[in-house]
């Protein structure tokens, strides 16, 4: 069981079963909220435990596929931990517990910073991966 919150504990939630893989993304809107390296998790192995009402959701504009959850009292960045999707991202910076998981891609590169470096050997992709 892997547990995860927010800065101000407000948010927590558990995760049955080990996230499925990690990704960074470089979007110009991923850096902005504070958040860009993610878990992708399934839906039937997360539970919120508490905090339901101090989620913030921010909705993107195209191209950007997901929306983004934040805490309304510390505004951490939280993924998209509202989804009804099968499997979403959970911002890898909320999860209490360490993981055995490696980076296995970067999206976006396009929209890099040119101050960032790319230090692992990581796919990359221009946009979304499945694009």
């Amino acid at each position: 069981m892997l547990k995860g919150s927010c800065c101000c504990g407000a948010v927590k939630f558990t995760l049955s079963n080990p996230p499925t893989m990690m990704g960074t993304c470089h979007c110009t809107r991923c850096r902005k909220v504070g958040a860009s390296t993610f878990v992708f998790v399934r839906r039937d192995a997360f539970t919120l435990l508490t905090g339901a009402e101090s989620i913030a959701t921010y909705r993107p504009e195209t191209p950007y596929k997901y929306n983004r959850c934040f805490c309304s009292h510390c505004g951490t960045a939280l993924g998209e931990i509202t989804s009804t999707e099968e499997s979403f991202p959970v911002a890898a910076n909320c999860l209490d517990d360490e993981l055995a998981l490696r980076n296995r891609f970067h999206e976006f590169v396009k929209e890099k910073p040119g101050w960032y470096e790319i230090c692992d050997d990581a796919q990359q992709f221009a946009e979304h991966p499945h694009q």
